[in-house]
């Protein structure tokens, strides 16, 4: 069998770039990042099936994972934690796990990601079910942390999806829902926090958000169920929550939504 090809070490087709004026690295930098979103459009297909399944599987009240390592490993993480905040969603909901646990989030560990058996392991102190959804993020599509987490996951009868930044992946052949987002080779040569992390990141948004749209957590365009965590967020509550029940006392409608703790409760108390 030949080698797989990783698209994302190929070599940049930029070269000398420490003799880049900065004005240069800039601007190739933002040409480079242009083909982000238009390789997540093609992916739009694949996108769509994924999330299908994790609305109807949290529905149903199931969860949905993330797992990944490194850069991959950290934005699951990211976009797991930032559900709570934004939608009110209990933080056991959407989770991310890192090869290499919490502290990987700060700092490399080493070889964390070469383990066949930690990803799985660490799926089991959650309780992993066939309820849940588990998405596996490798930007090169060889992790094997995530990989041979997805391989028991498929042995035990949970929906698994993938997303990678090349196409062919060996994680896309164990996972029953692949998402390819083939941006190519990176600006500074296997860099993959660039370009692919971009990527990823990307899709992550388009996963979450739609899962939590759907699970009902917004409202119109608003995030009505937005922990009221900071000034900022408390400020929006109000003055979304004056907009909903025509009262134009800030005031007063700060402390009816203080006391309910979300718009949402608060527009469901019926009080004004």
């Amino acid at each position: 069998m030949s080698e797989f090809l990783r698209v994302t070490e190929q070599p940049s087709k930029y070269d000398h770039l420490e003799k880049m004026s900065v004005p240069e690295i800039l601007v190739n930098i933002n040409s480079e990042d242009k083909i982000v979103p238009l390789a997540v459009e093609r992916a739009l297909p694949s996108i769509e099936r994924l999330v299908s399944v994790i609305a109807d599987k949290m529905l149903a009240g199931g969860r949905l994972f993330y797992i990944g390592a490194g850069t991959s490993g950290r934005l699951g993480v990211v976009d797991a934690s930032e559900c709570p905040p934004t939608y009110g969603v209990p933080p056991g909901l959407v989770i991310g796990i890192i090869a290499g646990g919490e502290g990987a989030m700060f700092k490399a560990v080493e070889f964390a990601e070469d383990s066949k058996e930690d990803g799985w392991n660490d799926l089991l102190r959650y309780g992993v079910s066939d309820k849940d959804v588990v998405v596996g993020i490798a930007a090169s599509g060889t992790t094997p942390y995530v990989i041979s987490a997805l391989e028991q996951c498929r042995a035990h009868g949970i929906s698994t999806g993938s997303l990678t930044c090349n196409p062919d992946a060996p994680v896309s052949g164990v996972s029953d829902h692949p998402i390819e987002v083939v941006v190519g080779p990176e600006f500074v040569t296997g860099s993959t926090r660039m370009k692919s992390g971009t990527a990823q990141k990307l899709v992550l948004n388009m996963i979450s958000t739609t899962a939590m749209i759907v699970l009902g957590r917004v409202e119109g365009n608003r995030m009505v169920n937005m922990q009221l965590t900071n000034d900022k967020l408390v400020d929006r509550g109000v003055k979304m929550l004056m907009e909903r029940i025509g009262v134009s006392d800030y005031d007063r409608v700060k402390e009816i939504l203080i006391r309910h703790g979300s718009v949402r409760r608060a527009m469901e108390s019926g009080e004004k």
